[in-house]
């Protein structure tokens, strides 16, 4: 399988480089338009074929490509490789303007073609089970999952805020993809004409939901806590936890050595997706999330105007 890098920044190499350049059966070609980072990227990952522009990734043969370029160019890039019959995967959001979100999608079902979001989140080994095995919680049902991402000192313009980041909060917390608009209730604060906090919540079959971003916190940091019949888990960093059921506490911790990238979810959303490409479908409840989740950040942002 061959798969087209596009966008070598700071997410790219963190996140993504260490994790797929390391997979088996896999060759890789990096296009960025910033020819030292190429070569200097290339020569450590040991790459043989790149590019500065990504039209060019067509005719060497890729079956998939990855866009971790700026919000900005993600519409056009996707386009690109969708009217090419080309699965994509793009790092979170998809675009920052819902109208643009539903073209790609149609143009991806008319296409027949994959249309792949990096949402990490999805996949984090110790939070998942909880929200997708019953069995771990011993058929519980579920009342509360509320999401808080925080930053320090970053309050910002509205659209950017919610799409390229408090995104994360919202979709982790969006499980069925079925949420309506007029299901939110939106609460905010300003700090010198800029968004500094938003909260957001909705009921859906007597669960609460609660994503929650303040930008003038006192440390970058990120928690989950949800709540089943007596049973309640709360999450730090997203790699340590614990749980309290009946009134028993218990630690909750990943196996040691757990690479840390394997812990944010990387290593199985890599895996998931390398598995779209290879089979040319992606389920349907998929599809579904992806496009409610960018729904609702569009209605927060008509409804919060700054």
């Amino acid at each position: 399988m061959k798969i087209g890098m596009i966008g070598l920044g700071d997410i790219a190499r963190k996140a993504y480089l260490p994790v797929i350049t390391q997979w088996p059966d896999l060759e890789l070609v990096f296009c960025t338009r910033h020819e030292d980072t190429l070569k200097q990227l290339a020569r450590t990952h040991r790459i043989q074929e790149t590019l500065t522009d990504y039209r060019g990734l067509v005719a060497l043969g890729v079956d998939g490509v990855m866009i971790h370029s700026a919000t900005s160019s993600h519409f056009e890039i996707a386009r690109f490789f969708l009217n090419q019959g080309i699965a994509v995967f793009v790092d979170k959001p998809l675009t920052d303007n819902y109208e643009q979100c539903e073209a790609l999608y149609e143009l991806a079902e008319e296409k027949q073609c994959p249309l792949f979001l990096g949402f990490n989140r999805r996949y984090l080994p110790l939070i998942k089970p909880y929200l997708s095995d019953a069995s771990v919680t011993g058929g519980k049902k579920l009342l509360g999952l509320k999401w808080q991402k925080h930053r320090l000192n970053l309050p910002g313009e509205t659209r950017t805020f919610v799409f390229d980041d408090f995104i994360h909060a919202l979709d982790s917390v969006n499980l069925t993809g079925q949420v309506r608009t007029d299901d939110l209730h939106i609460v905010t604060q300003t700090y010198q004409g800029q968004l500094a906090r938003l909260d957001v919540a909705w009921q859906l079959d007597d669960a609460i939901f609660q994503a929650s971003m303040n930008r003038l916190n006192g440390v970058t940091a990120e928690q989950v806590t949800i709540n089943f019949d007596n049973l309640t888990c709360h999450f730090d960093s997203l790699a340590t936890g614990k749980q309290w059921n009946e009134g028993r506490e218990q630690t909750l911790v990943l196996p040691d050595w757990t690479p840390m990238l394997e812990s944010k979810g990387f290593t199985a959303m890599i895996a998931h997706w390398l598995d779209v490409v290879a089979t040319g479908k992606m389920e349907a409840s998929l599809l579904t999330r992806n496009l409610n989740t960018h729904y609702l950040a569009e209605a927060i942002c008509q409804k919060v105007k700054l």
